[in-house]
């Protein structure tokens, strides 16, 4: 059995994420990255991006559909990513 929860990224990238998107937060050297509101603000973070790439691929899909391809291609990507 484990007992404490397994990292899944390093603490210093934890640490820049955080900075990045909440500056005004100071973080003590010790600090628990993932105490219960650290981890609730990576989760939304997650869910954005994930939210994100699902947006993207459905424009992706409309945009190959338009161009009668079966197959979604770099430019079906890129021309989506434009308009999002």
């Amino acid at each position: 059995r484990r007992g404490k929860m397994k990292r899944t990224a390093p603490r210093s990238t934890l640490r820049k994420i955080i900075k990045k998107h909440k500056p005004q937060l100071r973080l003590a050297a010790n600090t628990d990255l993932l105490s219960e509101s650290f981890l609730f603000f990576l989760l939304k973070v997650h869910l954005n991006f994930l939210l994100f790439l699902h947006r993207l691929a459905e424009e992706a899909r409309t945009n190959a559909f338009e161009n009668k391809s079966k197959i979604i291609k770099p430019e079906h990507a890129v021309a989506a990513a434009k308009v999002i």
